[in-house]
């Protein structure tokens, strides 16, 4: 019985130490190899398991002993220098492992991830070389196009059976390579070939998403990033369309890639909003006749009719709202905004305040920034996490900024930083400073609860100086609080900013209002002697 719980213990620490090893990791590979040789060498000696650890001595150029615990592997030991898992410490495992298992076998199964990435990779090359063979050169056949994307797609990354999503970006990219080594010769066609590989590229692989099951932030961490570059290709492919001639029978094939977009709202539920980011460029920049847009919109809202309960309806409305911006129906627009939830729609704001920004139509910036700041404050409190509330404040800011310079609201500009506190307090704090707001600014550090102490002394002197009666509520405050602490650390702290209180009130010829203001705290404070000791001490009060 004993002998199988040892087998169960050794089991389970190689586990834990295959996970913790990462076989795409060089040092890792390294560690596992040299850990290997020497115990192939038979340098490990006197080998003994026990219910808490292993214990071995490791022949190496200087002998090592080697501790490896059972139930916290990071209070293991070896006598070398070596921090953390050394070959010594692997070198002991692999002996322990031989009792239990193949150290063979345990390798094998170690390195299979990298050996499938590796398998998988020339796998889809070599079917990259025969579907190059197969199609060649493609010519301008919009149809042709599309049916030689998802064949390369699904030969490439649909016909193989893979269980890592950090396989897939790695297909990705040769499948990529096998479309563009077909794109037509001319620069026009070439470009219109690999706007529409983007887009069917981009669904295509939201579907296979889907379909494989894969958890978002596995998604995120494996291949998001293959999402995010085809959005960036687009927004290159976008501006060489836009400086060039085109062919007359172009518009044919932006048509069929027209209704090719329409789908990416519908294609899944996740990955919103990079899905929304490509309609709105293409829409935008590509898209541009007015029947075009006038047909969209009735597709859009057929579509939404049609929607089952588990579609997601965000992407279609959001898409509503975009063409109504293009077509300048702004009413309609901002009427839709209000009727969609802050934590949805107020992000995509920002891209309608930008790309109005950007062509200074600043009679419809206006209504429109009056409606984001009012959705600020409800958004923030959704996102909740300081990183991402700061991080939205900045763009938010940012996008602002423009409409603020141009047409001097610095009010408009105000509410938006009173709106995103405490996340805008460096911005605000500046303004308010820089135009002499005194006031203002210190009732901005009392909201933030700032000590008087933790002030930046060079605001502090300035602010002495030219509006001390700003400091005295803040110093109150402060002083109230460490007074409330009870303890004789905080009451030598009170003392120091009551002190400073009464120079302040002097200076501002205020003697009576300090005088009795004193004797109001003494009497209420009268039970706290450590308190009154301080304040006799230092001559605060007379003894």
């Amino acid at each position: 019985m004993e002998a199988t719980t040892a087998n169960e213990r050794i089991e389970l620490l190689a586990e834990e130490i295959k996970d913790l090893l990462h076989p795409h990791a060089v040092d890792d590979v390294t560690l596992v190899q040299k850990g290997l040789m020497l115990y192939r060498q038979g340098m490990v000696k006197q080998l003994q398991i026990w219910n808490a650890q292993i214990t071995a001595m490791v022949q190496d150029v200087t002998p090592c002993h080697v501790k490896l615990n059972f139930s916290h592997l990071s209070l293991s030991s070896c006598t070398c220098p070596h921090e953390g898992l050394c070959r010594h410490q692997m070198a002991v495992f692999f002996a322990a492992y031989s009792r239990v298992g193949s150290v063979a076998e345990w390798v094998a199964e170690w390195r299979e991830p990298m050996k499938e990435k590796s398998d998988v990779a020339s796998w889809g090359l070599q079917k990259a070389k025969d579907l190059i063979k197969a199609n060649g050169v493609m010519k301008p056949d919009y149809d042709r196009w599309v049916e030689s994307f998802e064949v390369s797609f699904d030969t490439i990354l649909n016909s193989k059976k893979y269980s890592s999503p950090f396989i897939i970006a790695e297909l990705f990219n040769i499948y990529e390579r096998r479309i563009k080594a077909s794109a037509p010769v001319e620069q026009e066609w070439r470009l219109l070939y690999e706007m529409v590989g983007i887009v069917v590229s981009f669904k295509k692989l939201a579907v296979l998403t889907v379909q494989s099951g894969f958890a978002e932030d596995v998604v995120r961490r494996a291949y998001l990033s293959v999402f995010h570059n085809l959005i960036e290709d687009a927004d290159e492919v976008v501006l060489k369309i836009g400086v060039q001639s085109l062919p007359f029978d172009f518009d044919q094939f932006i048509l069929k890639l027209k209704d090719e977009v329409f789908e990416l709202l519908t294609v899944c539920s996740d990955l919103e909003q990079e899905r929304i980011y490509l309609y709105r460029l293409l829409w935008t920049n590509l898209f541009k006749k007015k029947e075009w847009r006038e047909q969209e919109i009735i597709l859009i809202n057929d579509r939404l009719k049609s929607l089952e309960d588990w579609e997601n309806p965000n992407p279609l409305m959001v898409a509503g709202i975009h063409i109504s911006f293009l077509q300048q129906k702004d009413e309609l627009a901002l009427d839709l905004i209000t009727k969609i939830d802050d934590k949805v729609i107020t992000p995509y704001m920002l891209h309608w305040v930008d790309l109005l920004s950007q062509s200074k139509a600043w009679k419809r910036v206006g209504p429109l920034l009056e409606l984001f700041i009012s959705k600020l404050k409800g958004y923030l409190d959704f996102l909740r996490t300081y990183h991402s509330c700061a991080s939205f404040t900045r763009a938010s800011l940012k996008a602002i900024t423009p409409f603020v310079t141009e047409n001097g609201k610095v009010e408009l500009y105000e509410r938006a930083l009173l709106s995103t506190l405490p996340y805008s307090y460096t911005e605000y704090e500046f303004m308010l400073f820089e135009r002499k707001q005194y006031d203002k600014w210190g009732d901005l550090q009392a909201f933030m609860g700032w000590n008087f102490y933790d002030l930046p002394k060079e605001r502090v002197k300035i602010i002495e100086k030219e509006k001390p009666e700003v400091l005295l509520g803040m110093l109150h405050q402060s002083a109230l609080n460490e007074i409330n602490q009870k303890n004789r650390s905080s009451y030598k702290a009170a003392v120091r900013h009551l002190k400073k209180l009464r120079t302040l009130y002097k200076k501002t010829k205020r003697v009576d209002d300090w005088q009795y203001f004193l004797d109001t705290l003494m009497e209420k404070t009268k039970r706290l002697r450590a308190f009154h000791e301080e304040c006799r001490r230092s001559k605060l009060i007379e003894e």
